[in-house]
């Protein structure tokens, strides 16, 4: 007689283990849309960039809403707690690997200057960019009356794991819906694995969910905790609560997945599992104009007492616009990656990124490796 079982454990994948299947009939790249909306804005390119000071700062959020896409400002960042937020960065670039952790944790004890959020805010606006900022939960009630007043379009409440009901003794407990009827913008949360979880945090109203915990390149939530759940699955289980939601409340949200991403491939299947966006970290922190100088850290990295990141080198690749959008200087797809977008989808059929949504995965662990003996004997 077999054992009873404690659990039972989901077979769950991320994107080396699926591929897409193309279409019956394919399209011209340049006929397919990728527009991405959210409530009243509509946005060309359907990527955001993460709201990390290695990746945002005020001019590279000018520069990539002028190229059509989103970048989200930490506004717990350095940005926030210095005036120079510049030199801050040049010293976080400069120190040595055995000492940064200590050094962030440093830099990051400095305070929030709420004058700056204000300022961060006007900055972008000036510029005639779309300006969309983050801050964590806890932050939320005291810098949304801030925020708001500065005229910033799109707010963002993002934490490592984010519910619509949290237990805290230490304060107030936010409430989402209640926020949705101060804010005039429309309010993104994150971040979210599970269909349960995003189902819950869509009934307070929010616009917008970002999906993955734990998957970001300068992230070691996963081996500190033990959380997370690959992005494919994590993207399909939440694509399923909008699709519930939707259909109960005639109220689309935006399914954003965050993280994980290295190849043009990646952001593909991201969509095909069901993401209206992405949000880009590590790719855009290569970029010639990323604040970051080559490096990338996460938003957790300078927890005072459990840090979940860790700085990385990224090195500094091409300019943004060369990486959106060619033409490309390498072949592994880390470059003009709207093409690569464009391509997949008229490959696959898919006009829009709905009917992107729509075409059919398999499963297929050898997809990055099968005939490709002689490029990874060359390292490509």
């Amino acid at each position: 007689m077999p054992a009873p079982q404690f659990k039972e454990i989901k077979q769950c994948y991320g994107f080396d283990e699926v591929a897409l299947v193309p279409g019956d009939t394919t399209i011209n790249p340049e006929q397919v849309n990728t527009d991405f909306t959210l409530r009243n804005f509509t946005f060309p390119i359907p990527f955001l960039a993460s709201a990390m000071d290695a990746v945002v700062d005020t001019r590279f959020a000018v520069l990539l809403s002028q190229f059509g896409g989103l970048a989200v400002l930490n506004l717990e960042g350095v940005n926030t707690r210095y005036d120079d937020a510049d030199s801050v960065l040049t010293e976080i670039a400069s120190v040595p690997d055995n000492e940064v952790t200590p050094f962030l944790q440093k830099i990051y004890s400095a305070p929030i200057k709420e004058n700056l959020i204000g300022e961060r805010i006007s900055e972008i606006k000036r510029a005639g960019a779309i300006c969309a900022v983050s801050v964590t939960p806890q932050n939320t009630k005291r810098f949304a009356p801030i925020c708001a007043d500065a005229g910033v379009d799109i707010f963002v409440v993002q934490s490592t794991v984010t519910t619509a009901h949290h237990v805290s003794k230490s304060y107030q407990g936010l409430r989402f819906s209640d926020l949705c009827q101060i804010m005039p913008a429309p309010i993104i949360v994150g971040n979210c694995v599970s269909y349960n979880a995003a189902l819950s945090l869509m009934k307070e109203g929010i616009s917008g969910i970002l999906i993955g915990v734990g998957p970001g390149a300068a992230c070691t939530t996963r081996e500190v905790t033990g959380v997370g759940v690959p992005q494919v699955t994590a993207t399909m289980d939440c694509a399923a609560a909008r699709e519930y939601h939707l259909q109960e409340t005639g109220k689309y949200v935006a399914i954003i997945t965050d993280g994980g991403f290295r190849t043009g491939g990646d952001i593909c299947k991201a969509f095909a599992s069901g993401a209206d966006a992405v949000m880009l970290g590590s790719i855009f922190a290569q970029a010639n104009e990323a604040p970051g100088r080559g490096y990338h850290w996460g938003m957790a990295t300078p927890h005072t007492a459990l840090p979940r990141g860790t700085r990385i080198k990224v090195g500094t690749t091409s300019s943004l616009e060369q990486i959106l959008f060619g033409p490309a200087s390498v072949t592994g797809g880390t470059q003009n990656l709207i093409g690569a977008l464009r391509t997949s989808m008229g490959m696959c059929g898919a006009r829009s990124i709905k009917e992107m949504q729509r075409v059919e995965m398999v499963l297929a662990p050898s997809i990055k490796t099968e005939g490709k003996f002689f490029q990874a004997q060359q390292g490509r």
